[in-house]
């Protein structure tokens, strides 16, 4: 069996494909080769030019690695927000979005297959075995661990490994830099924007999926509906995402009159019927988690509990704002429409919503 220690010599790290040499008083601290475990010597330890080789790849996964950082960040500049791509299998998808993601994945990845690749044929891969110590190691155990790293590096070959050790270097000085142009995405403030949904006065009412009106009738005690805006498939077409859709989002359920308790403004029901916000204000999940006798509304992410006869008031779980209600009623040919637009932001809070 192999052993890749030579005690009797000093490493020098000016020579290349050498096995390291360590003093025989850490040498005798070290973990001791396995027994029985059979040990074959791989191409790049018995050939130069096969190990030089391997350098080279390695050095050109870490090269590459940096140069996708570069991508990343021109790509952060250069390419317009607003620009929209087709893609198959995802569909109409940000082009910026689509790259960064591309790139700094990649940049990762070559970080990590070149280090397995280094690690695979360029370090000793001698089986060793090594006793479990305490859990408090003494202060002769701390020193032989400081001693089995001060060997580990020089095995790993950083010290003689020029190329290696500089495109590693490189690819990990350019590795933060991403998260540095991307703190630009924490500004500017939205602003009003997460205030506003697309609901406003006479909008019709309109089921979820299909996208019918909603008359009154269609509704009958008891029973909830996921509904929508009449014109959120135009807005979808023509701003290319979703988040309109998201805000909008509205649940109508029907009661008895007598058993609305209150409201959060006057008769904003129409005929024993409500709408309120899909979205929880805890997290932002989405509710559908009816249950008719108690008119509670279970969120199913975190159980926030909300009574829709009582103005959607929070009962139980992490939820600590009501869900907010839209105002409703009837057109001249009898559809349900919105009466105004929220009252209040949707969703779970934020930095600038101010209540």
């Amino acid at each position: 069996m192999t052993n890749n220690f030579d005690i009797n010599n000093t490493f020098d790290p000016d020579k290349e494909n050498q096995a390291p040499k360590v003093s025989k008083e850490v040498a005798t601290k070290l973990p001791t080769p396995a027994k029985g475990v059979d040990h074959y010597l791989r191409r790049t330890d018995t050939d130069p030019r096969a190990a030089k080789r391997a350098e080279r790849q390695v050095a050109a996964l870490f090269g590459s690695s940096s140069l996708f950082t570069l991508i990343f960040l021109v790509s952060f500049v250069a390419i317009p927000r607003e620009l929209k791509i087709s893609v198959p299998f995802i569909g109409i998808t940000g082009a910026q979005n689509l790259v960064l993601g591309v790139s700094f994945g990649l940049a990762i990845l070559l970080i990590g297959i070149g280090a397995i690749h280094w690690a695979k044929k360029l370090m000793p891969d001698v089986e060793m075995v090594q006793e479990r110590k305490e859990m408090k190691p003494a202060d002769d155990v701390q020193e032989e661990a400081l001693d089995a790293f001060r060997v580990g590096a020089t095995e790993s070959g950083v010290g003689s490994r020029k190329l290696i050790r500089r495109t590693l270097l490189g690819a990990l000085a350019m590795f933060p830099l991403p998260f540095v142009v991307m703190l630009r995405d924490l500004g500017p403030a939205p602003k009003g924007e997460l205030s506003k949904t697309v609901w406003k006065e006479d909008l019709h009412i309109v089921t979820d999926i299909t996208y019918a009106k909603i008359r009154p009738e269609d509704i009958p005690v008891g029973n909830l509906i996921s509904a929508m805006p009449e014109n959120i498939l135009e807005i979808q077409e023509e701003d290319h995402n979703l988040n309109e859709r998201g805000k909008a989002a509205i649940l109508l359920v029907r009661m008895r009159p007598e058993d609305i308790k209150s409201q959060q403004g006057p008769d904003w029901d129409y005929q024993g019927i409500l709408a309120f916000s899909k979205i929880c204000t805890h997290a932002g999940c989405p509710i559908a988690l009816y249950e008719q006798r108690s008119h509670h509304l279970l969120c199913p992410c975190h159980q926030s509990t909300f009574d829709l006869a009582d103005s959607g008031e929070p009962i139980f779980g992490p939820g600590a704002r009501r869900l907010p209600q839209l105002a409703i009623t009837v057109d001249a040919e009898g559809y349900l429409v919105a009466r105004q637009g929220f009252q209040e932001p949707v969703g779970p809070s934020f930095w600038e919503r101010g209540a």
